[in-house]
């Protein structure tokens, strides 16, 4: 976050973004302005409003796909079972994903920040539905070699890319490999700059 120093000296920049006296080498703190920090509590709740109405609206949308393709699978409105059951497992991996989608929404309400994860899983769980879908018994869709195989190198690339950012996340939280370690989300320290 911005701020003003508390003083208007020369400083140094120190460690955690707060400035160091030159001569006794103490840590002034950064003070925001009012100003500065209505706005960004405004823009951060606005930022909550609509990612719980991206939310609602998410499962809703869900609910009502679920509950259409178990009607259409029971009515048989989709035709016999063989063709039907390609529709009915379409639908639920579309349930499937956006209820990922509601979970990165959560994941951004909490965290305040964008966690990649949830976007993989999302995209992996895309690609498998597209593959179950084509090479179902029964299924219309048609796929050549060639995009079944761009398909298969999609699900590698996703899944080294879930191992990737594990990896990569894992060694930000470790304080032993350089990274500070993060206040729990929610409590003071995580709101207040340093």
């Amino acid at each position: 976050m911005t701020g003003i120093p508390l003083r208007n000296d020369d400083h140094e920049p120190g460690p955690s973004g707060a400035l160091a006296e030159p001569a006794s080498g103490k840590l002034v703190r950064w003070r925001s302005a009012p100003s500065v920090r209505r706005w960004i509590w405004a823009l951060e709740h606005a930022q909550d409003v609509v990612a719980i109405t991206v939310g609602i609206v998410l499962i809703a949308l869900a609910a009502v796909v679920l509950i259409s393709a178990i009607v259409d699978f029971i009515d048989g409105a989709d035709g016999p079972i063989s063709s039907a059951a390609p529709v009915l497992l379409d639908r639920v991996l579309l349930v499937l994903i956006l209820v990922e989608i509601v979970y990165t929404v959560v994941l951004s309400l909490r965290a305040h920040r964008l966690v990649a994860q949830p976007f993989i899983v999302v995209g992996l769980i895309a690609v498998i539905r597209e593959i179950l879908v084509v090479l179902t018994p029964g299924s219309t869709a048609k796929l050549s070699a060639s995009e079944l195989a761009l398909l298969i190198g999609m699900v590698a690339v996703f899944v080294a890319g879930l191992i990737a950012v594990s990896f990569f996340e894992k060694g930000s939280e470790n304080p032993a490999l350089g990274a500070a370690p993060a206040a729990p989300v929610g409590s003071r320290a995580a709101d207040t700059p340093d």
